[in-house]
């Protein structure tokens, strides 16, 4: 894994991620288009963005986004998805960039809307000049910011009723998981892994305060206490040894390809807590870095982990 993937990770994800496998869940359906119409109301207004009709030919260029828009049925209405967005397995993907993007490629697609997460290359001016509606879905911080974009991207693309409903399958499920957890008189700690060069997320991160719900604590926390590499620090290898974590979260499963064995077979990593216990755990790379409706698949993931050290 480059050391610029960690950077593209922090600026998608808090911006890291958080990238983030996990069991498919309800909130994975997409409900079918046409449902909850009658709620919609254009011209529709969110920020600056104002759209007179329903866009037909949406242009997502994050990943998170693109997963949004196919679970509230907007996913007939998305034309092209950058080289990222993966899920569902059938988006239609295109060698667009979110991470460098090309106003004149976009507007080959005719786009009614372009949702994207970040103002790289002053993209929103350039596509303001050629008529084409924005909407910027920056990295979430919180769980409200994405229940936010989700109900955003309800009301700009004719679905506020399906948004609606993810949102609050996704609170209770997520009130569900957490409900549960057995109480400890001493937290658990945990280091997540973004890549084999050891950089990781503390819990002022979105991927942070998912750990928080599940009541653990954050071994890299005192290597950012002042915050200056934005949530995302890299780590020493002794003081991952040092911390002894009870769990090692690896979200590098799919691009650096590690498992329980292979941080086992790192030098000194044996008689870590995490690994003597078998309490490594593979997520998976996207769903760990994206802050989409399949935050629950990570938290399940996370829970289900936990759960199962006797309390």
């Amino acid at each position: 894994m480059s050391r610029r993937t960690p950077r593209l990770f922090a600026a998608t994800l808090a911006i890291a991620a958080l990238a983030l496998g996990a069991c498919a869940d309800k909130t994975d359906d997409a409900p079918e288009a046409g449902t909850g119409q009658s709620a919609a109301a254009f011209p529709a207004t969110v920020g600056k963005v104002t759209l007179d009709k329903r866009p037909e030919k949406i242009v997502s260029l994050t990943p998170s986004a693109t997963e949004m828009l196919f679970a509230i049925g907007a996913g007939p209405q998305v034309t092209a998805v950058d080289n990222n967005s993966n899920y569902p397995a059938d988006v239609p993907k295109t060698d667009l960039s979110g991470f460098q993007p090309n106003a004149e490629a976009i507007a080959g697609r005719n786009p009614d809307l372009v949702v994207i997460s970040d103002d790289r290359n002053k993209i929103v001016d350039q596509l303001a000049k050629l008529k084409i509606p924005v909407y910027l879905t920056p990295a979430a911080t919180t769980l409200d910011d994405t229940y936010q974009q989700i109900t955003e991207l309800g009301t700009l693309t004719g679905h506020p009723t399906e948004a609606a409903d993810l949102t609050q399958r996704m609170r209770d499920e997520i009130a569900k998981l957490v409900k549960d957890l057995p109480q400890r008189p001493e937290k658990l700690t945990y280091y997540h892994e973004l890549g084999t060069e050891l950089y990781s997320a503390t819990s002022k991160t979105f991927i942070g305060s998912l750990y928080a719900m599940a009541g653990l604590e954050n071994i890299a926390d005192p290597s950012d206490a002042d915050g200056k590499n934005g949530g995302y620090p890299q780590l020493s290898q002794e003081v991952i040894v040092k911390a002894d974590p009870d769990f090692i979260f690896l979200a590098d499963t799919k691009c650096c390809q590690q498992n329980g064995d292979t941080v086992k077979a790192r030098a000194g990593w044996s008689g870590i807590t995490a690994v003597k216990n078998n309490q490594v755990v593979a997520l998976d790379d996207d769903i760990a870095s994206r802050w989409g409706p399949r935050v629950v698949d990570l938290l399940r993931s996370i829970v289900d982990a936990v759960a199962k050290v006797p309390a």
